[in-house]
């Protein structure tokens, strides 16, 4: 908590602001008593109406100045505590950002939701709280204390009883709800889980019948939420009664015993009102500081998981340094072995093959040869286990990630597509692309004829995830907005999985021309995908069966074989 608070030091003129106002407001406080016991020992007792219209005015200035400098200090406050909340955000976010996808494995994404959101709001809540309770509480506590001494030292032991009552009860609750802070957090992560999976998997719950079974998933994550939380407020609950009942109870006792001094003329009754506002004043505090007691412990916990994140280490440090390319349109891998992390047996085993520019080269296999994590390695998404990779004849290693990546165009197996117009997607590519560019693109990855024939056509809106488009039109706009940066590498996943035939084969030829000048890493499940390619990689659980032309696998090789047996007829192989 204490490491995450560090961030406030940017707000530190207006913390040192909100403190003086702060102190000005309990000053106020503290002297309002003593106005009211003067009003009623030298002005209502004796009837002096004049003394009661002046006193009177006196405590309506101070009460103003002290709600003035509250309603200020508010203000500024909030104004510290959101920024905060923002800058928290933004350090998260930007530190996420270097995670590899194998980070993003182990926190989790519905977790590092729950850690942006829900975790920063509980810490921002308690910074607003520290910053008016943290000077207030000491000082109206002190302060009533003082006070009420100076009013009658003999009367303040009532108070020095009741206070070890006040504080066993919020030490006692406190250990009983701090343990369960921590699960609340956590039945949350699973709860947002359960619901961003109900979310996006909306098609295929649907289309197999199952959002009973969903629903029943959905309220056993709420209901454990519900529980624990009620659990939590069960206990905080207990908190405020008992502090009330102190608090009467040690009223009562004043007035009981402050009387009897009255009757035997010790003390003016005026100066008994005092008292009792004082010790109300001080029990006000001790409120405070309870509920201080009672959101702190929540806060540290949010605030240990945003740290957790803050201090996560990405699995590899983008080290590197812009180089100075030796080749261009080059990828080489050289034994290359990766495992997954906590996997028994490594998913690719000994990888070595080199593609040089303007060369086509497939890989083909399998489901689970490990196509899509060869492909994976290259942009760095994951590090290898053992063995080199070189771009441009350069290693992974010894390059930026930004450097790597920039050298890239990448179509992933799922294509994603992003909220806004399909100019903004496509340029998410190249941001500085021209409208003669994107057109281009558009062209050579054949989306053009379906956008102009939408109503705005680049201007028409995508919505978030690209629901209003089909699979094989986010594909192409997919693979269009890889072609638009012009990379000496282009990786294809599988891209062509939702194309016809026909279109498959037209974009194909229209690569040929546009990428002859660069790499082209091509994955497929299709045989007439990659039948043209300069060199075919057969991956058979994780290792290179065969490495050759269509022809030469044909005949040499038995994997491919089947694989084009299984999806061509004797004529179409002949």
């Amino acid at each position: 908590m204490i490491k995450l608070l560090k961030n406030l030091s940017f707000y530190k003129w207006i913390i040192l602001a909100v403190i003086g106002l702060v102190f000005l407001q309990s000053m106020s406080d503290l002297f309002l008593p003593t106005l009211m016991s003067d009003i009623i020992n030298n002005g209502v007792v004796v009837g002096d109406t004049a003394y009661i219209w002046k006193i009177g005015g006196l405590m309506l200035l101070v009460a103003t100045f002290g709600a003035a400098a509250s309603i200020v200090a508010s203000y500024y406050s909030s104004k510290a505590a959101m920024g905060f909340g923002r800058d928290i955000r933004r350090k998260v976010f930007k530190h996420v950002e270097q995670f590899s996808l194998q980070d993003f494995d182990e926190v989790g994404t519905a977790s590092l939701i729950t850690r942006t959101t829900n975790d920063i709001t509980q810490v921002q809540q308690v910074v607003i709280m520290l910053l008016r309770m943290v000077v207030s509480a000491p000082i109206m506590f002190v302060g009533g204390l003082i006070m009420a001494i100076s009013k009658d030292a003999k009367l303040s032991l009532i108070i020095v009883a009741t206070i070890p009552l006040l504080m066993g009860s919020v030490f006692f609750i406190m250990f009983k709800g701090i343990p369960l802070f921590k699960t609340v957090q956590t039945r949350l992560d699973r709860l947002n889980l359960v619901l961003r999976e109900n979310l996006t998997g909306i098609r295929v719950i649907r289309a197999f019948n199952h959002e009973k079974q969903e629903k029943v998933r959905l309220q056993k994550a709420n209901k454990d939420l519900t529980d624990v939380s009620i659990k939590v407020n069960k206990v905080m609950a207990l908190l405020m009664p008992a502090m009330m009942l102190v608090m009467n109870l040690t009223v009562v006792g004043i007035i009981w015993f402050g009387g009897i001094r009255i009757d035997n003329g010790g003390m003016q009754i005026g100066d008994l009102m005092a008292f009792i506002q004082y010790v109300m004043q001080i029990m006000f505090a001790l409120v405070m500081a309870s509920m201080m007691f009672v959101m702190v412990p929540r806060a540290a916990v949010s605030a240990n998981r945003i740290n957790e994140v803050l201090e996560k280490k990405p699995t590899f440090l983008d080290e590197g340094t812009k180089a100075a390319d030796r080749e261009r349109g080059t990828l080489e891998f050289e034994h290359v072995t990766f495992t997954y992390p906590g996997a028994e047996e490594p998913v690719l085993s000994d990888i070595s093959f080199s593609a040089q520019s303007g060369e086509i080269t497939a890989i083909i296999g399998g489901t689970g040869a490990g196509k899509s994590t060869l492909v994976n390695l290259i942009p760095r998404f994951y590090d290898v286990t053992s063995g080199t990779i070189r771009v441009n004849g350069i290693d992974l290693r010894d390059s930026s990630l930004e450097e790597i990546r920039s050298k890239i165009g990448f179509v992933p197996q799922k294509a994603l597509l992003f909220s806004g117009t399909i100019a903004e997607n496509l340029r998410f590519g190249k941001e500085d692309a021209t409208q003669a560019e994107v057109e281009h693109a558009a062209r050579i990855a054949q989306a053009e004829d379906f956008i102009n024939k939408m109503k705005d056509g680049y201007n028409s809106e995508i919505t978030q995830g690209g629901s209003n488009v089909s699979g094989g039109q986010k594909q192409r706009l997919s693979i269009a907005r890889a072609l638009i940066r012009k990379p000496d590498i282009y990786i294809f996943d599988d891209s062509f999985s939702a194309l016809d035939y026909k279109t498959d084969a037209n974009l194909r030829a229209a690569l040929k021309d546009e990428t002859k000048n660069a790499t082209m890493l091509l994955v497929a499940q299709r045989v007439s995908t990659v039948v043209d390619a300069d060199r075919i990689i057969v991956l058979d659980k994780g290792e290179i069966a065969g490495i050759g032309t269509h022809k030469e696998l044909l005949e040499q090789n038995d994997v491919y074989r089947e694989i084009v047996e299984s999806q061509l007829s004797e004529e179409e192989i002949a």
